[in-house]
């Protein structure tokens, strides 16, 4: 069985590989994004998608700035 693997990409999105549809996506009211044929994904860190919680790669042109890194801790 494969994994979930989140990688923090710099400054860029986080990109969210789930060859096995293993993740479920939740908004802010607890309803599923539809993620039915999508092994692999890029959540928006810099918040100018329009596509959010996706990233639509405006980062590139929208955030000047570098985006801030982004800390995942985990237990163990």
């Amino acid at each position: 069985m494969g994994q979930v693997t989140i990688t923090v990409r710099p400054n860029g999105p986080l990109r969210v590989e789930d060859p096995n549809g293993l993740v479920d996506l939740v908004d802010a009211e607890g309803k599923k994004f539809d993620l039915t044929g999508k092994p692999a994904f890029s959540l928006c860190r810099c918040g100018a998608s329009a596509n959010k919680p996706f990233c639509d790669g405006t980062h590139k042109v929208a955030c000047a700035a570098p985006v801030p890194p982004t800390t995942i801790k985990t237990e163990g």
